[in-house]
């Protein structure tokens, strides 16, 4: 399956501006780009690249004053397959995980894993360890919070949001984050494209959305509390410890976002 991928935005800056840029696919999906989603901006503006510490792409540059517009846009191969499942992924004791896992099980600015684990423990603790779990935990984040883009903030944590009991794909995904690093299942947050393809309509208006990687059975898996449901065309973009490691663009400055556009949808084998 051929999927085209895009996202840009555009901005109102009074002075020159630097910014980090993180709209670029995966490296690691590098070898299923048909041809490379290389950073445009209008105006024109020099633009450098670099790997951060998660292994995403981060581009780097300065917005210029006034109107300013950058995007990318792509088209990869993808298996046309819902996300795996591997329902007897066993959770590993903590002695025996890998090093670089060991920083999923521990608490970060959006998932404080250390406030909700008495509530985790109580909420899942009978329920068996491993894939059950894991999936226990999606189906009561995506019971318990209500999606609402209106009450959207980028300051709400995942303790404020089992609070609140509202959110958006952002919200879901850290709260059970952190259920799952109380329950010592490491976990990362990811953000990428999700398509509608397999999915009846109407089709919301298209967005970027957040997800989570869980460590189990000796690998990563993927799931996702916002739609609670195995997917087809989903894109990692990147991948950390929670939303404040992988920000789509973080602007050193003042600065207006005036639009947001987001393109994933199916072509045919012959469309470009």
């Amino acid at each position: 399956m051929r999927l085209r991928l895009g996202t840009e935005l555009s901005y109102e800056f009074q002075v020159a501006t630097p910014m980090i840029v993180m709209l670029n696919v995966h490296p690691s999906l590098g070898p299923s780009l048909e041809y490379p989603d290389t950073l445009v901006t209008t105006p024109v503006v020099n633009v450098s690249a670099y790997a951060d510490t998660f292994g995403n792409q981060c581009c780097r540059l300065v917005a210029p004053p006034g109107p300013f517009t950058l995007g990318t846009r792509t088209i990869i191969w993808d298996d046309g397959l819902p996300d795996p499942v591997d329902y007897g992924a066993i959770q590993h004791p903590i002695e025996d995980l890998p090093d670089d896992v060991l920083m999923f099980l521990l608490p970060s600015r959006y998932c404080e894993s250390d406030q909700l684990a008495d509530e985790a423990w109580r909420l899942f603790g009978t329920t068996p360890p491993g894939w059950e779990r894991v999936q226990t935990v999606c189906n009561f984040v995506n019971r318990h919070l209500t999606f609402n883009y209106q009450l959207a903030s980028p300051f709400r944590t995942a303790a404020g949001a089992y609070r609140d009991g509202v959110g958006v794909c952002r919200d879901f995904a850290h709260l059970a984050v952190a259920f799952c690093r109380a329950l010592n299942v490491p976990t990362r947050y990811c953000t990428g494209y999700i398509s509608d393809v397999g999915e009846p309509p109407p089709y919301a208006t298209m967005d970027l959305a957040a997800w989570m990687e869980v460590y189990l059975g000796g690998r990563w898996h993927v799931f996702d509390p916002r739609n609670n449901k195995r997917r087809i065309g989903r894109v990692l973009i990147a991948r950390g410890r929670d939303a404040g490691d992988v920000p789509l663009t973080h602007t050193f400055g003042p600065n207006v976002l005036t639009r947001f556009t987001v393109v994933t949808e199916e072509l045919s084998p012959v469309e470009s």
